[in-house]
């Protein structure tokens, strides 16, 4: 299972991957309620494939009951309430897989031992899959770049990377 926090589900909708990424998981893809609140609340060009994607099944949405946990996770790692219900989810079970672009939710996952995938992780993921060709690929990681807040030296390294693997 791979849980997504709201950033990463929706840097993956702006640069068009989300849905590639859903169809060619074979596990299940889940969000917290949360993450459904805020990616919904905003009127947003990504939010009609974010809600399709929950309407036909493909994403599920998961509600997290235990709020002391969340309180406690919330004050430890000094993340939103989004990230925090995502690592609830993923701290039950071992075999789950944060999907989050957040410094401080991946500071709680490499602390609460949990596995964790960036947005770019995922796109040279596809690439190296063949899911994209290399030029596509390269057009996605530089559209990441332009939405999301990465070093200048992670890009780099993904393009390389990308460059490399063709």
């Amino acid at each position: 299972m791979i849980i997504f926090d709201s950033s990463t589900l929706i840097l993956l909708a702006k640069i068009h991957l989300l849905d590639l990424f859903v169809l060619d998981f074979p596990g299940l893809v889940v969000i917290p309620e949360q993450v459904k609140m805020e990616v919904s609340a905003k009127d947003r060009e990504e939010v009609p494939l974010i809600l399709s994607l929950i309407k036909d099944k493909k994403i599920k949405v998961q509600k997290v009951k235990n709020k002391k946990e969340l309180i406690k996770l919330m004050a430890d790692f000094n993340i939103d309430l989004g990230e925090t219900e995502a690592i609830a989810i993923a701290v039950n079970d071992k075999n789950n897989v944060l999907a989050t672009d957040d410094r401080n939710a991946i500071r709680a996952c490499k602390i609460l031992k949990i596995d964790y995938v960036t947005s770019i992780s995922i796109l040279i993921r596809a690439f190296e899959k063949g899911l994209l060709e290399k030029e596509e690929a390269l057009i996605k990681l530089q559209n990441l770049q332009l939405f999301g807040r990465f070093k200048k030296e992670i890009i780099e390294g993904a393009t390389k990377q990308i460059r490399r693997e063709a």
